[in-house]
């Protein structure tokens, strides 16, 4: 007994010591802690102040003040860089005494090829120089190079690609035109500049979280995660602390731009900032086919419409009648990345090509049309992932791929379709949509996001399109579209294509030049 109090005594004693030991390593902590703090600070200051100088000696050389695009993948062909380039067309029309920076990931091509790009691929020409700032780091947004916590990975790394940016030119005005919102902080409290941001989709969305919650199987939700309630679980944690880390990054914005009513509702619960954000719809060249009759117009204008079309696209056929109508085109139009769903649209062909079956207006009638643009090595093996699908369900001979078409052979697959295809779930615009209403297309688009809330709408309580959300929803929507009557297509054609003027590259500019002029005032 004299033993164990003896124990009990020497242990209290030991805990009395290891207490006032740490007691004792508080204040040198909290000491340590404050100079630290403060290095850090000092050292942020120089930084800024480093960087301020550069900005006021860069100043001095070029006269004036200078904006500056952050876009990675500047050179792609999708509608996020639609957006890039008529925002500087707008600017530099407005701001004459502005200089324009562009800084991109691009490797292997010089500034000329891509703006050359842009000319071929969006019928854009800027009506001064850019100057582009080559980024070598591209790599860190790669979502490649994050098989794990790809979000959290791009996001860091996204930081790392913008101070590469901010310390090879401070502009005045940053634009982050791609959705890279943690560079945000850095321009604004490192550089000193002024930011805005145009937002195409969220990094990460309520819409996400539902998915992990409900254990659905997506792009972005794995299926061994799906299958595991622990992981689900988990994977909501993290995408609940991403979500705050992203709106406390985004809220340092001074204008936030989104493109759609689905965006903006998903921007205003994150970033918290309603009274800096609006919405700026893209910008799509509808004008580019308002020119072109609708299939069941007047006979005489049409012909004539055909024949114009011909000479511009520079086309062997004359008129109309070198175009084969028996054979019904169905186009879709969009970047090859996972998000766009492209394997649903060859399913939903294959069921639709099932249920017409080998006779007249069967098989042989149909074509599937896949164009788009590939960013990266990932999307050239996505492409040869869907050519061996297509193999796989015996449609290859039905299908074709067009890879980075210019502007003049897109503007032609859409005025000889039938039918616009679209099957991205949350599509955050939908700028391949509009484009196929202002073509004279009619649309089937996937029925969430800005297809259902701002395009594929009634207008003057007119149909403008269809909508589908299965396999076999769109293989039948697409078997009721090619079995309208001319009439009703027509119709419909009308509705769309008076509908989609608020989608055009003017509305844009004027929308684009409002909300950021608080800015460059």
């Amino acid at each position: 007994m004299a033993g164990h109090e003896h124990h009990h005594h020497h242990f209290s004693l030991c805990f009395c010591d290891l207490m006032r030991l740490l007691w004792s390593l508080v204040m040198p902590c909290v000491y340590l802690s404050l100079a630290l703090t403060l290095l850090l600070l000092l050292a942020l200051l120089g930084l800024r102040m480093w960087l301020q100088g550069r900005r006021t000696s860069r100043r001095a050389q070029e006269g004036g003040p200078a904006v500056a695009f952050f876009h990675p993948y500047c050179n792609a062909g999708g509608g996020g860089e639609r957006v890039l380039w008529c925002s500087l067309r707008a600017l530099m029309n407005r701001y004459p005494n502005v200089s324009f920076a562009v800084y991109t990931g691009d490797k292997g091509v010089t500034g000329e090829q891509i703006l050359e790009g842009a000319r071929q691929r969006f019928n854009i020409t800027l009506p001064r120089p850019v100057t582009f700032i080559f980024l070598r780091h591209r790599g860190l947004v790669e979502a490649g190079s994050y098989p794990h916590f790809t979000l959290l990975g791009q996001s860091l790394g996204s930081m790392f690609l913008g101070w590469e940016a901010l310390t090879a030119f401070v502009p005045d005005l940053y634009v982050d035109s791609m959705g890279y919102a943690f560079t945000l902080p850095i321009f604004r409290y490192l550089g000193g500049c002024k930011v805005a941001s145009y937002v195409h989709y969220p990094t990460v969305s309520t819409d996400m979280l539902s998915v992990v919650r409900e254990r659905n199987p997506r792009f972005n939700n794995a299926d061994f995660i799906s299958r595991n309630p622990v992981l689900s679980a988990l994977k909501v944690v993290y995408y609940c602390c991403f979500a705050l880390l992203y709106g406390l990054a985004g809220s340092c914005s001074d204008v936030v731009m989104v493109n759609s009513t689905w965006t903006l509702g998903h921007i205003l619960a994150l970033w918290r900032a309603p009274s800096r954000t609006s919405i700026v719809y893209p910008p799509c060249d509808v004008r580019a086919f308002l020119d072109i009759p609708l299939e069941g117009e007047d006979e005489d204008e049409l012909e004539e419409g055909w024949e114009e079309l011909g000479r511009e696209l520079g086309s062997e056929e004359e008129g109309r009648g070198g175009v084969d109508r028996k054979c019904h085109s169905i186009v879709s139009v969009g970047q090859f990345r996972p998000e766009k769903d492209h394997p649903l649209q060859i399913r939903a062909f294959r069921k639709l090509l099932d249920r017409k079956g080998d006779g007249p207006g069967g098989r042989e009638a149909l074509r599937l049309v896949l164009i788009g643009g590939c960013r990266n090595q990932e999307d050239e093996d996505r492409v040869l992932m869907l050519r061996g699908l297509c193999q796989e369900l015996g449609v290859s001979d039905r299908v074709d791929f067009r890879l980075n078409v210019p502007f003049e052979e897109l503007k032609r697959e859409l005025v000889n379709a039938t039918i616009g295809l679209h099957t991205m779930w949350n599509e955050h615009f939908g700028i391949g949509v509009a484009e196929c209403m202002a073509a004279g297309t009619i649309v089937l688009a996937h029925k969430s996001g800005g297809p259902k809330l701002d395009i594929v709408v009634p207008h003057e309580g007119r149909q403008t399109g269809f909508l589908a959300d299965s396999e076999d929803s769109y293989a039948a929507a697409m078997e009721t579209i090619l079995a309208m009557s001319p009439s009703a297509k027509l119709e419909i054609k009308r509705a769309a294509r008076e509908s989609v003027g608020r989608f055009s590259d003017q509305e844009f500019e004027a929308c684009f030049l409002a909300a950021t002029e608080c800015l460059l005032n």
